[in-house]
Parts: C-alpha cells; sequence; structure tokens
C-alpha cells in the first residue's frame, strides 16, 4: 500500500511537472512588438530548422509564432547616428569626432547626424535578418551583440557597419575643399591672412558646407546600399553640424582676431583724438570772433558748489556753504 502511494505521488508531480512545461511553452509560443519594433520570428523547435518563419507588424497584438520560436526584434521608426564632440551624447562613448584633411592639409573635425529609417518590405527584411541577424557585432564596450538585442546590439550594428561608410563619405567631400573654404577664420593663420580675408572667404562658407552635405546625402545612400548589399536602409539624410579645427590651429586664430581687434581699438582712439582735436580747434576759432562766447561757457563751467568767481588779476575762488 505504502508503494501504490509513492508511485501515484512520484505519477502526480511528473504530471505535474509535464503540465507546467506545456503551459509555459505555449505562453512562450506568443509574442507581439511595440509601435517601434518589428519582428523577424525564426524556427527554434527541437525538430524544426531555423528558418525564418513570419514577420511580426509593428504595434501587433498578441500572435502565435510557434512553440521554442524566437523574434529578432528592430526598429521599425527613424533612427538616428549622431557623431559628437559632446561626452557621451553621440552613439559612441566619450568624445566622438571625424578627423579628416582638408584639400590643404589642415585636419577638421566633423561633428552631424545620419537620421534613416529600416526598410520594412518583407522580402527586404528576411534578407536583412538572414545577413546581419545571424552574427554578432562587437561594441565599443567590447562585448559581442546581435543587432537585434536591443539599443546596445543595434548601435554596435551600426558602429561596425554603417560608420566606416559615413567616415569614407566625409572624408571624400571635405578633402575637396580648403580649409578657409569650409571655416573663414582659418584664413586669418594661413599666408596672406587678413580680417577682411576672413569676411571674405565667411561670405562662401556655408554654401561650401551645404554642398558637402547635399554630396553626402547623395552618396550615402548609394555606398550604403552598395556596402551593405541591398536598400537596407530608406530615408537617409545627413545633417552637418559642425566643423572645428585642431586646438593648434584654434589657438592661432583666438591670438589673430584677438590681434585684429586691438589694432581696431587703437584705429578706433586714433580717430577719437583727431575728432577732439578737430572740436578744439573750432571752439578757439570761435572764441576768437566771440570773446563774449568765451566768457559765457567760462561762468557755465564754474562747479555748483562755487558762491564767488572774481577772474582777474587777484582771481579768487569762494566755496559756496554745504
Amino acid at each position: 500500500m505504502l508503494r501504490r502511494t509513492r508511485l501515484l505521488i512520484v505519477a502526480a508531480v511528473a504530471l505535474a511537472i509535464v503540465l507546467i512545461t506545456t503551459i509555459v511553452s505555449l505562453i512562450g509560443g506568443f509574442d507581439r512588438t511595440d509601435g517601434g519594433q518589428v519582428a523577424i520570428v525564426r524556427n527554434g523547435g527541437m525538430f524544426d530548422n531555423r528558418n525564418i518563419r513570419q514577420i511580426i507588424q509593428p504595434a501587433s497584438g498578441l500572435t502565435w509564432r510557434g512553440l521554442y520560436s524566437t523574434s529578432h526584434k528592430y526598429p521599425a521608426q527613424q533612427r538616428f547616428y549622431t557623431i559628437t564632440a559632446k561626452a557621451n551624447a553621440g552613439d559612441r562613448s566619450g568624445v566622438d569626432v571625424v578627423h579628416t584633411p582638408s584639400s590643404d592639409g589642415v585636419d577638421m573635425g566633423i561633428e552631424g547626424t545620419l537620421y534613416f529609417s529600416l526598410n520594412l518590405d518583407q522580402k527586404t527584411l528576411r534578407d536583412f535578418d538572414d545577413k546581419f541577424g545571424t552574427r554578432t557585432f562587437t561594441a565599443a564596450n567590447g562585448r559581442t551583440y546581435h543587432a537585434y538585442d536591443g539599443d546596445e546590439g543595434w548601435s554596435a550594428f551600426l558602429d561596425q557597419i554603417i560608420r566606416p561608410v559615413i567616415d569614407n563619405d566625409l572624408r571624400e567631400q571635405i578633402s575637396r575643399f580648403r580649409c578657409a573654404e569650409l571655416v573663414s577664420s582659418c584664413s586669418l593663420v594661413q599666408n596672406n591672412g587678413s580680417a577682411s580675408g576672413s569676411k571674405v572667404a565667411g561670405k562662401s562658407n556655408n554654401g561650401n558646407i551645404a554642398a558637402v552635405q547635399n554630396a553626402i546625402n547623395s552618396s550615402l545612400a548609394e555606398d550604403l546600399e552598395s556596402t551593405l548589399g541591398d536598400k537596407f536602409l530608406m530615408g537617409l539624410r545627413f545633417n552637418l553640424v559642425r566643423i572645428s579645427l585642431p586646438d593648434n590651429v584654434q589657438q592661432a586664430v583666438d591670438k589673430a582676431q584677438a590681434a585684429f581687434a586691438a589694432v581696431s581699438e587703437a584705429q578706433a582712439k586714433v580717430a577719437q583724438a583727431r575728432a577732439e582735436a578737430a572740436a578744439n580747434e573750432a571752439r578757439q576759432q570761435g572764441y576768437s570772433k566771440c570773446p563774449a562766447c568765451a566768457t559765457i561757457d567760462e561762468m557755465k563751467a564754474i562747479p555748483p558748489n562755487v558762491s564767488t568767481f572774481a577772474p582777474g588779476q587777484g582771481f579768487a575762488v569762494t566755496p559756496g556753504a554745504k
């Protein structure tokens, strides 16, 4: 009797384990996506292949994806990749600036943001997951991620696959311009630099920067399609935010600007002195023609606290009562 009871208990426990496992598996067979996600589902059962089973569209309800299948979730809305000198404000940790030389050899620092969206065409999504969802990418922290492993994985994918294309396009476009054509103050520290030369260069800087930006927007789409193997990214737009000079060049520019400011200040003082001398000369000529006017101005110049004023040989000034 005791043995039979034990067997019943063991059978009941085994049945409970089977039921719990089945329920958990069934629950795990459902999935859903947020508004900004698209999911590519791959088979994962013990006897299944690992092919793509289905695609779950953004903001879906609870969807049956099959037992033991896995969902690779990618961003479905517009995303961006930022390159900036502000520490930890870009996609790479710390300060991140693209350094590339101008046509005259000045190392230019480039900051900007690339806006884009993942192509949600179903065939293209399947190809994307086959090509990039089946491998890992090394992040800045040294760890490896799949492209679908949240923000860390997506950033690692962008940093390793997309960033080199951006760098190459920036390098190609910046090399077509001289430093002063992109940063007007660069003319201050180059041959025959002058304040007026800087102003002239500044007139065309905005146009040149716009030309660089437009050229990058035109070439990026083609270069990324060629590099990735298909139009996996759509709506590409690069905003060139800032072009900076190396620290030593910027310091030289600051010194040159300070020198020009000092020259301008000295010139202003000379002009002021000439104006005052001319005014005094004109005033003296007026007094020569009108002696009474000189006396009147002299009286006006007496401080208000003086009560007695006796000009002449026995000149006397008596302060008034306080």
